[in-house]
This record gives C-alpha cells, structure tokens and sequence, in this order.
C-alpha cells in the first residue's frame, strides 16, 4: 500500500486552471468575490502560487529576503511590558516583579508621568543599568528624565534601549538611541499601513538633517508601531519597513545600514470595552504579527487597559509573550513568514505604494509639512470613516461588539488606563451605554413555526444586541389576523416582523392592508425597491437585514425612540 502511495502522481495544475475551478464553485457568482479588498490599495488574492510569485517579483524575491534577514539583528525579541502605575512606588514594585517573572525591560511613556522620589529613581537607576530601558515622550520636567544622570559616567555605556522626547541626555550614553519615527499618533489617528511606513521614512530624512551621515543616525534611531489585527498585512509590514530602511540608506550612499530598531506594541485601535476578555485574542493575533514580522522589541497591552488594570491581566499580557518564545520556536528562526508567495507579496506591494508615497511627501515639503496639510487631515478622516463603514456593514468583525454582542456584559464609568482616540467599539460602547439608561420595549413578531422563522429572528437579535437593545418574543402567530389582534392589543415601542424567507411576502402584504396604528413596525430581510416602497407608504417604517449600515440603523432607533419621550 505504502509503496503504492509513493507511485502515485497528479497532474500540475496551473493558475488559469485553479482559477475556472474556483469561478465553476461560485455558482454564478463573480470570482472578484474570493477577493479582499484593503483601505491600503492592495487586492488580496484567494489563493498564492509560485507561478504568481514569478510573475509579480520577476525573480527578486531572493534578493528581497536576503535584505529582510539582513536587517534583523537577531530572530529573538525583547519582553518589553510596560507598568501601568500611577504612583512611583507601585510602579517601581510592578517593574521588579515583571523582570523576575519573564519581562526583559523597563518601559516608562511620559504620556501617563508618574512622580518618583528621589529613593525610587535611585533604584530605577539601578535597574536601568541591568535591563534596557524604554521611555518615550519624557519631557524635561518629567522627574523619570534624571534617573539618568544619577548613573555614574563609568557605567552609562552599560545602559541600552532608547530615550525620546523632549529632554536632553547627559553624556556618555552612547548606546541609548533617542531619535523616534513615533507612528503611535498617526496610527489612532487613522492611518493605514502604507501611510504609516511613508511617514516613518519622512521623519528618518527630516532628522537625518541633524547628523553628518546615515550611519550615525541609523545607531541613534528607533521606530515606534502599533500592530494591528490585521495578521499577514502586519508580518508584511514589519518586513517592508526592513527594504525600505535599506532603500533610503542607498540613497545616502550607505550599501550596509545599520539595522533601525524597531519597537511594537499591540494597537488598541481595535479594543473594546464590550466582551473586554476578546481582547486577549486581539492581542494574541497582534503579539503573534509582529514577532513573525521580525520586530526587536515587543510590548503587549493588557486586555483591560481601556478601564482599570488589573494584575492578572498584567501577568496574562506578559506570558503572552514567553509563551510564543516557549512553545513556537520562532525566536530561534529569523524572517519565519520568509519564503511565503502569500505574504513576500504582500511585503513587495507595501514596500512599492510606502515608497512611492513618501517621494510624494518629501516632493511636498517634507513630513512636517505634510502632516499639517489639510490633504493629510482628509486622508485620515477618509480612512476612519472606512473602517468604521465596512465594520457597520460587518464586512468586518468586532467579536462582541458588532457581532455576538453579549448584553449581559457590563459597561463601566472607570477611566481608561491609556485613553485611545478613534477606536472602532466607541460608536457601539456609545449606544449600548444609551439603551443601558433607556431601555426600549422590543418585540420581534413571529409568524409561522419556530424553524420557519428563527433564523430571521436569531438574526435581528443579534443585530439589535449590538446596539444594546434586548429583545422579546411574541407569540408565533399561525395566522396574519391572529398577529394584527396581538399588535393591537400589546404596548411596544418598536417591534420586527420575522417570517421566513418564503412567507414574508404574503404576511406582510396581508399585514399592512389593516395595520394598527402608531406602531413603529419594521420587517426583517431585504425586499425590491417597488415592493418596500408599497409597504411603507401602508405604515411599514423600514426593514433589518444583513449588508445594512447597524450603527446608522441603531442611532435612527436611538432617535426615534428620544422622540417618542421615553
């Protein structure tokens, strides 16, 4: 048998043939419908292949990967978790017991000062010569910035890391970068990949005007990314940034830059406040990018963060990270995603559009200049208002939040640990608060038997859940007059009719001839034009099916239900 196995051949298949084999499986159906469509441009295929590799690359891959590998110093990363204390001495006890139990740094954003004594930044002093250290948006007055001159010049090219904001390190801190493409702002403030990767090489060339060549500059520079939950578009980018750091280096005359350093940390663009402990996957998802992305150094944020957090969620988020060090082996292979037709791909993509893009930035004046545009303001809005479009249309998923939304899980008044611009869960965390405070009384109106109409009825559930509106059943009606008796009868504010696919029609058109009225009737599903027009000219006030924008659908209920005076 076993050698019959190995006898065994198939016949290669070639792109056009895979490709008549996919359409003839679509049943109809367009095969530009297997593909995804990114706010970044890019066209993701159903599917990869050498052949395709071939045709895109034109045979540089090899020399592709060659300049990724070249660019990462080691395929291990640095644990670097961050303490969230707002008090010298909580934090300083928070940093010493992370470093006992997995974590490789100490992290400190001056966003969020704490106040030290002068005890504690001796001791964070201390540390700071043992263990690199990360602090970004240190100002001068933020007393964290004098633990470095209680180092003693003898030791201060032991310390390692990066320092960045606006404050001026004492000497001798040769290996302590301080120069920042910090994309943390543009990120939340909308920005998408190739946006991020071009406005990274337009502050390298903008604080590249302070040093005398490249190669000084590369050893004082780091790179600060949120990464996403977009999983494969964030390995790309990670890889894109390693080409073009090497591109913009030959355009100094430098063949053999020195590697940048390159910073990560989860995004938080896509956290919720709802279902919070989805933001474990997030993170999961996100950890997981980077570090087969190739990044040096990699914090993972809490999946509490967006109220109070706690520390259990501190200790998950860091074993996150020594449980990919411990159980994947990635951090002894370098460039893992390397090698991929799917995702060398994507990198060429990103690495061409990011490139292009900044020669158009530094054509205009520069990145300065360009971020203060009004082109750049639009650009931004423009992309917010696409994510938040297709996360309406459920062309993507916020577990928890748009989707499977669980109304037993309570929203909090606590304060943000790190408070996040834009994020995509606002808008539902906005309604549900609402509908918490102003319950509507919502009736879904079965008609038929319960396999008739339970997939119509799970489905407005679902979609109105979201809103945080909860939902009651009535009766399930055997007859449209047995329904009408009912509606008239019974005190709602809004109620959906939910028959099954087949029925719908003749319900409905048998429904609205006598429809009781002030009553606030949708219909579940989608229906031609001329139609819903004839229902609604009969009393029906509108429809509730899949493809239809939720949060403006959820903020007309919201509308209609504060007219009504509740």
């Amino acid at each position: 048998m076993i050698g019959k196995m190995k006898e065994t051949t198939f016949p290669r298949v070639n792109d056009e043939e895979w490709q008549e084999a996919a359409v003839a499986s679509l049943r109809g159906l367009p095969f530009e419908k297997l593909i995804t469509k990114t706010v970044e441009g890019i066209d993701i295929a159903p599917l990869y292949t050498k052949e395709m590799v071939e045709k895109q690359l034109a045979n540089k891959q090899d020399a592709m990967l060659e300049t990724i590998r070249h660019g990462m110093d080691s395929p291990s990363w640095t644990i670097a978790q961050r303490a969230y204390a707002t008090d010298g001495e909580t934090f300083l006890t928070n940093v010493i017991a992370s470093l006992e139990k997995g974590n490789e740094a100490i992290v400190y954003d001056g966003s969020n000062p704490v106040t030290f004594t002068e005890e504690q930044l001796q001791r964070i002093a201390s540390l700071v010569i043992e263990y690199p250290v990360y602090a970004f948006n240190v100002s001068a007055e933020d007393n964290f910035s004098t633990v470095f001159s209680k180092i003693s010049e003898g030791k201060r090219a032991q310390v390692f890391g990066a320092v960045t904001g606006d404050l001026t390190l004492p000497a001798g801190f040769d290996n302590v970068r301080t120069i920042v493409a910090d994309l943390s702002t543009h990120h939340y403030n909308g920005a998408d990949i190739v946006t991020e990767l071009a406005l990274t090489l337009a502050q390298a060339v903008e604080a590249l005007e302070n040093y005398d060549n490249f190669t000084d500059f590369a050893n004082d520079f780091i790179v600060r990314y949120q990464t996403d939950t977009k999983f494969f578009m964030e390995i790309a980018k990670l890889r894109a940034f390693r080409l073009l750091w090497q591109t913009l280096a030959e355009s100094y005359g430098e063949t053999d830059a020195p590697a940048a350093l390159v910073y990560s940390e989860t995004s938080l663009r896509t956290y919720s406040k709802l279902d919070a402990y989805v933001n474990l996957l997030r993170a999961g998802n996100e950890a997981f990018s980077a570090v087969l992305g190739g990044t040096d150094v990699l914090t993972v944020h809490p999946h509490d963060i967006l109220t109070k957090v706690a520390p259990q969620a501190e200790r998950i988020a860091r074993n996150i990270q020594t449980v990919i060090k411990e159980e994947t082996f990635v951090n002894v292979v370098l460039d893992p995603a390397g090698g991929s037709y799917f995702i060398d791909t994507l990198t060429d993509e990103l690495t061409e559009k990011a490139w292009a893009l900044f020669t158009e930035i530094d054509a205009a004046g520069g990145y300065s200049k360009y971020i203060a545009s009004e082109e750049f303001s639009e650009k931004l809005a423009q992309l917010r208002n696409s994510r938040t479009k297709q996360l309406s249309k459920h062309q993507t998923s916020l577990i928890g939040t748009n989707i499977y939304a669980d109304l037993s899980n309570e929203l909090t008044d606590v304060e943000p640990t790190i408070a996040v611009p834009h994020r995509l869960a606002e808008p539902y965390e906005n309604l549900r608060a609402y509908f918490k405070e102003n319950p509507a009384n919502v009736v879904l109106l079965t008609f038929g038997e319960l396999k008739d109409f339970k997939p119509r009825a799970d489905f407005v559930t679902g979609f109105l859940a979201a809103g945080g509106i909860e939902v009651t059943h009535s009766p399930a009606f055997a007859t449209v007059e047995e329904g009408r008796a009912w509606i008239a009868e019974n005190d709602f504010d809004y109620g959906v009719i939910c028959a099954s696919i087949k029925e719908t029609e003749a319900v409905v058109n048998e429904l609205v001839e006598n429809l009781p009225a002030n009553k606030e009737i949708d219909v579940a599903g989608a229906y031609k034009e001329e139609v819903a027009a004839d229902w609604q000219s009969k009393g029906i006030k509108g429809f509730v099916f899949k493809g239809q924008d939720q949060l403006e659908k959820l903020t007309a209920l919201k509308s209609l239900f504060s007219k009504e005076g509740r």
